[in-house]
């Protein structure tokens, strides 16, 4: 009797782990990220355990590049990719590939910047100027890249007038010194940095230029028929998420938790020089996790007319809304912390 009690408590045990194992299986999500600054609102939700808190198990995959992991997503190797847009996500599209933007990861102002090399500031002057000049981007179908035609449209110009050159953001400042380049699209650190090296001087501001906006530069995309099989999950992870980018907005506005997301940002080594962080203004996000439609149909438009993709989708195929609509409504009204900050975004 004894045995065979042993035996039924043994089996039972066995059913309840088995059973909680395969349940916890359920709740975990397999996120790709490519680390930058803007990784602190991931960081911070982790940290806190926002995620757990809706008891979601999050295994995080670093990416060189969200480009290499549209395939992964697709496969439902990966549920959600965090990082910047390209002309790939498009191409995706049209392909009928199962995934879709859910929110906004970094969006406008973006303090990206149109910098012309230093000594040629008295020369060029005029944005028309830099016909038959040569402009670095840190990819072909990048947001960059897409930023330089929007700048180069304001004077009449199209990429066909410049020599665009993909070179590395890392690489700039070479570039700049040996003067294999005129001008380059920079983003933060860059866009402070090489003007304060003397190497180039502020030329073409993005934030200025680039219409309409807000414009979405990173975003979240997740797996689409994973959505459809689990709703809860995304919903929740969006939610989950947007607790840390609430957290990421007051650190940015300098308020309470900025110190523990820069600790995370060091720690994580997603940023080796903590100086910096406290230098320049950090990448903006938007608290609800809103992606303006009006510029995705814009950006899709621009790549089409450049031809760095085909057909083009509608606009419900671009954006799922829903997620944020739902993390909204949880979530409530964004209130800073410190209500002294003049900067525009994150609010």
């Amino acid at each position: 009797m004894m045995n065979w009690t042993r035996r039924a408590v043994l089996a039972a045990l066995t059913i309840v782990a088995v059973t909680t194992a395969a349940a916890a299986a359920e709740r975990t999500i397999r996120v790709g990220m490519v680390r930058t600054l803007s990784a602190g609102a991931m960081l911070i939700a982790i940290e806190r355990g926002y995620f757990k808190e809706l008891g979601l198990e999050i295994v995080m995959e670093e990416l060189d590049s969200s480009a290499n992991a549209l395939a992964l997503l697709s496969q439902n190797r990966l549920q959600v990719v965090i990082g910047g847009l390209s002309a790939g996500y498009f191409n995706a599209l049209e392909k009928e590939l199962p995934i879709i933007i859910a929110i906004s990861r970094v969006s406008t102002p973006i303090r990206h910047n149109l910098l012309l090399r230093a000594d040629l500031k008295e020369r060029i002057t005029d944005i028309k100027q830099l016909k038959g000049r040569t402009v670095a981007t840190n990819g072909p179908g990048s947001v960059s890249t897409y930023e330089i035609g929007k700048i180069l449209e304001t004077a009449g110009l199209t990429l066909a007038d410049v020599d665009l050159k993909v070179i590395p953001f890392g690489q700039y400042a070479i570039a700049f010194t040996n003067k294999a380049i005129d001008a380059a699209l920079a983003i933060s650190p860059w866009s402070e940095q090489l003007p304060k090296l003397g190497l180039a001087v502020p030329f073409a501001d993005s934030d200025a230029l680039i219409r309409p906006t807000p414009v979405s530069i990173s975003v979240a995309l997740i797996n689409t028929d994973w959505a459809k099989a689990s709703p809860e999950l995304p919903r929740d992870f969006v939610l989950g998420y947007l607790r840390g980018a609430r957290d990421y907005c007051q650190a940015y506005h300098g308020g309470s938790p900025r110190r523990q997301i820069i600790d995370l940002l060091v720690r994580s080594r997603t940023e080796t020089r903590p100086e910096l962080l406290d230098e320049y203004i950090w990448p903006s996000s938007d608290p609800f996790g809103r992606v303006n439609v009006d510029s995705m149909l814009d950006m899709q438009a621009w790549f089409a007319r450049n031809k760095f993709i085909g057909a083009q989708v509608p606009a419900d195929r671009l954006v799922d809304a829903r997620y944020a609509e739902y993390a909204a409504q949880k979530l409530g009204p964004f209130v800073l912390e410190n209500k002294a900050s003049q900067l525009a975004g994150c609010r």
